[in-house]
């Protein structure tokens, strides 16, 4: 169970957001938030820059992790993040999560990677 108040806020604002939308890719990402950190994924910016295109918008249910580098830009949100991954990722936008859900309650165009 999360236990951090700003990820209990943010659980219960997706959770109300899907009761108005329906919208399944919200579903989506309440399932992997809901997962405990040793289940929770990691994912490398070479992964990242492999499976996405310029001005993408992802979300990464989980950690990103330092290895490799982003060669174009895209909007990014993610659970957590490395200090390495941190540095290098430059070319992209970060978004918050609750900032993401605001602009887009029904989840469309935004791809998972993870």
């Amino acid at each position: 169970m999360k236990t951090k108040p700003e990820t209990v806020e943010l659980i219960s604002e997706i959770e109300k957001n899907i009761e108005k939308t329906g919208s399944n890719f919200w579903k989506r990402v309440l399932k992997e938030l809901k997962k405990t950190k040793q289940a929770s994924r990691e994912i490398n910016i070479n992964r990242i820059n492999r499976y996405t295109k310029k001005n993408e918008i992802i979300i990464v249910p989980g950690k990103i992790l330092g290895n490799g580098e982003l060669n174009h830009e895209i909007t990014l949100t993610y659970f957590d993040i490395s200090d390495s991954a941190k540095n290098k990722l430059k070319k992209a936008k970060i978004v918050g999560l609750k900032e993401l859900l605001n602009k887009n309650p029904k989840g469309k165009g935004v791809k998972i990677i993870g």
